[in-house]
């Protein structure tokens, strides 16, 4: 019995001591847009620029009339196996059917049936709507026209639940939204130091934001564009943590070979 005792405290210090090299960590700041703790705070009203066309985009151009024969003129031929990622009601890893598109040339023109080339590089997508909708009163009764760019993007990186490259659906997509599309950021990633990569008249721009500040819902950055990056920097906790995981590594295992044959032992002469 004295035995049995003496191996079953010997393998509890084993437990506590591995326990205690690798859970010496405080779980970081996660609460977001703290602030004013008014019930209702009015904040600064930010507007997203508008999306423009420009070379190399890829149009998704839905155009239908009551003639039935005409609108199948414009049904673009459909392919699987490419991804609607950050769709609503989608998992990022789900496989569809998109459209092919319409794409823009270098000189900001799209071949569109009926029309022809048109210029369409430039232009709002409601305003190439309504260029397209000008054209086609010459061939089609009651046109309805509607515009989407397909190809434009943004990528998380780091320290979220669902790193990946997420389509840009329109100029509406919020730093919050992207958060949401990529399963939020892990108890790891730091809140106060997300760094956001952009592109803006030819010159790369690195910023820094804090997510747990409610500045950032009146931030000029709260809509995303497209080709922005997101990162989310690990924690130190993160770092800290890995890094004496790998060192520990040789000593817990150590530990464990060492435990075990001492209970065998102490098993062997017990009986």
């Amino acid at each position: 019995m004295k035995s049995k005792n003496c191996l079953i405290a010997t393998i509890a210090l084993a437990i506590f001591s591995l326990f205690s090299v690798t859970s010496c960590s405080t779980i970081p700041q996660t609460v977001y847009f703290q602030g004013d703790t008014a019930r209702v705070v009015n904040l600064k009203k930010v507007i997203p620029l508008p999306v423009k066309i420009s070379e190399n985009d890829i149009l998704a151009i839905t155009i239908a009339s009551i003639n039935e024969e005409t609108n199948k003129l414009f049904e673009l031929p459909v392919v699987g196996g490419l991804r609607y990622v950050g769709f609503p009601n989608t998992q990022s890893s789900n496989m569809g059917l998109q459209p092919l598109g319409y794409e823009v040339d270098s000189l900001g023109n799209v071949e569109v049936p009926l029309i022809g080339s048109i210029h369409l590089g430039g232009l709002t997508t409601s305003s190439a709507a309504d260029t397209l909708r000008y054209h086609l009163n010459k061939y089609l009764k009651n046109a309805t026209v509607n515009v989407r760019i397909l190809n434009h993007k943004f990528t998380i990186l780091g320290e979220v639940n669902r790193p990946a490259t997420y389509n840009l659906l329109d100029n509406n997509v919020s730093i919050p939204d992207a958060l949401g599309m990529a399963g939020d950021l892990t108890i790891y990633g730091k809140r106060d130091n997300v760094t956001l990569i952009r592109v803006e008249n030819g010159n790369r721009l690195k910023i820094r934001l804090n997510l747990l500040s409610d500045s950032i819902l009146e931030s000029k950055y709260y809509y995303l564009r497209n080709g922005d990056v997101l990162y989310i920097e690990p924690s130190v906790v993160r770092s800290t943590y890995n890094d004496r995981s790998y060192q520990m590594l040789p000593i817990v295992t150590s530990v464990v070979s060492a435990v075990t044959s001492l209970g065998v032992l102490i098993l062997s002469l017990s009986r």
